[in-house]
């Protein structure tokens, strides 16, 4: 018998109550429980981007966001510096008025960095929602950015500074073909090559004393942010042995370097006043001159080097004399004192006027031909009380101690990293 016949011949009373219990079984099964609803919250949440739908793309306007921070940018543009630019043209192309660089101009010093800006620099700025400025940060270095912010007070810079971590580095290598290769087999930079060879420019001279078989070894300092190097800092001590000759180094807090026992390393004079140049002739009283054929007198020291090549005052003075002559061509004298007198021949240009004061490692002029000579060079001399000294052997006036009480600070850091020097300088000739 059919279903429906079935329920018309039912009292009227069993089709009320069934009726009733369909209702109620109708109704909770379409009531959602509230664990369901929580569980659908949570897989929805729990999708990732990459399986959404692709054609439906995600945009969204900082303005829309219920959290977003009216004290906050809402663009930033990052520009790097190119060859030529000045602040003004940067500016200029942002489509920034002129008188917002003024403003920032009257900042203060620390604004005044944004001066110096040099090709590679980044510059980033910073917008609000209405696309009017809100910002300009600047890296100064690894660990300070100038921050310069709108504010309702007007403009307003600050430094911001991160705490880095320095880690000490450790180089070495011995010398084969010259100095300069040596420190690159070593993983130093040209800047550290440099900074290693000024340590020590006033006992050798780094054209002429270097032998095969020298050998160096360096401790400097790296920074790091957040686990990625950022920089690298100064040569923390440094110790070259030179035929035999065993010459040290300690950076103090001071910036300058001392000797282990507190002696500046910087003298009054330098041993050559040229960098990394190849000498063509020694100090020798009886040599063939180049061009006559002549036995004469070479009371001095030749530097072979390029046209333009820089020369330095081997030490502080006045200069005596500057000017030109048939065979000395450009030429510049200075007196250091009354024992002391240094002399530069052959110069393309001369720097100096006589009776100028001059410091120790200043231009005075460049390497030329002038005169009677074969060649570019500078031909350098001498004199201790009107005498002609070998300038690679003749003694030099002491340095100056560190005081009692720097010396006191200064030592126990200076043992400290000549140990972990020599630590470390064992086990690298071990392995080798």
């Amino acid at each position: 018998m059919p279903v429906i016949y079935r329920l018309k011949t039912l009292p009227r009373v069993h089709k009320i109550a069934l009726g009733l219990l369909s209702t109620a079984m109708v109704a909770l099964i379409m009531m959602p429980t509230e664990p369901a609803v929580a569980s659908r919250v949570h897989a929805d949440l729990a999708v990732p981007a990459k399986f959404q739908d692709a054609r439906q793309p995600l945009e969204i306007e900082v303005q829309d966001l219920p959290l977003v921070d009216e004290h906050l940018p809402a663009r930033e543009l990052m520009v790097k510096v190119s060859r030529g630019d000045t602040l003004s043209s940067i500016f200029a192309r942002q489509g920034l008025p002129s008188v917002l660089l003024h403003d920032i101009n009257r900042l203060g010093a620390d604004a005044r960095s944004l001066q110096k800006i040099h090709p590679g620099d980044k510059l980033t700025f910073s917008f609000d929602r209405k696309g009017q400025f809100f910002g300009l940060s600047y890296p100064l270095d690894a660990a300070r950015t100038l921050d310069i912010r709108q504010s309702e007070s007007g403009l307003r810079s600050r430094i911001i500074s991160v705490q880095l971590e320095h880690r000490t580095q450790y180089a070495q290598a011995s010398v084969n073909s010259n100095f300069w290769n040596a420190g690159v087999t070593a993983g130093l930079s040209a800047g550290q090559i440099m900074s290693l060879a000024a340590m020590f420019a006033w006992d050798l001279d780094f054209g002429l004393d270097i032998r095969a078989g020298d050998r160096f070894a360096v401790l400097y300092d790296q920074r790091y942010k957040d686990g990625i190097l950022v920089d690298t800092g100064h040569i923390l001590a440094a110790e070259f042995i030179n035929q035999g000759n065993v010459y040290r180094a300690i950076r103090h807090d001071d910036g300058n370097y001392y000797s282990p026992e507190g002696r500046a390393m910087r003298k009054s004079f330098l041993r050559a006043p040229v960098n990394f140049s190849h000498i063509s002739s020694n100090f020798n009283p009886r040599r063939l001159h180049p061009v006559t054929g002549q036995v004469k007198p070479h009371r001095g020291i030749d530097y072979a080097a390029r046209t333009g090549t820089p020369v330095v005052a081997a030490g502080s003075g006045v200069v005596a004399e500057s000017g030109y002559s048939r065979f000395n061509g450009n030429y510049v004298v200075i007196r250091h004192d009354r024992t002391y007198l240094t002399k530069y021949l052959h110069l393309n240009k001369r720097m100096v006027k006589k009776g100028e004061k001059v410091k120790q490692e200043q231009q005075i002029g460049t390497v030329g031909a002038t005169g009677r000579v074969t060649g570019p060079h500078l031909h350098y001399e001498f004199l201790v009380n009107g005498v002609h000294k070998d300038p690679k052997s003749v003694d030099l006036p002491q340095a100056a101690f560190l005081s009692r009480g720097e010396l006191a600070k200064f030592r126990p850091r200076a043992d400290k990293l000549l140990a972990q020097l020599s630590k470390v300088s064992e086990v690298m000739l071990a392995n080798n």
